[in-house]
């Protein structure tokens, strides 16, 4: 099987090579993100080891491509974000990873 690298978001199709979803943080958010329904802001930069900033900007360019929603629900006390992988995004990841698979053959 052949993958060709895209330029820019990918399909998300089966086993496509998604530059969204390859760049290192990016990758270790969505595989994070991935098994779960949400995960606090504050716990996937402390997964990524990453500054607030740093870990915003990965996060603006998930949610720009739809592969990730941002949450901040108003209550009382502190209001917290909330990340989660939208169904485009948990399919560029799974496909991304498809891809990665078969170039390591």
């Amino acid at each position: 099987m052949t993958t060709t690298p895209t330029t820019g978001r990918g399909s998300g199709g089966g086993g496509e090579f998604d530059e969204v979803v390859h760049a290192p943080n990016r990758l270790q958010i969505c595989a994070f993100l991935e098994p779960l329904d949400q995960a606090e802001f504050s716990v996937v930069r402390d997964v990524l080891g990453a500054s607030d900033s740093v870990t915003s900007k990965h996060v603006k360019v998930l949610q720009d491509a739809g592969y990730l929603t941002v949450r901040k629900p108003t209550g009382r006390g502190r209001v917290k974000t909330w990340l989660a992988l939208t169904p485009e995004g948990r399919t560029a990841y799974r496909g991304h990873v498809a891809a990665l698979r078969a170039l390591l053959g």
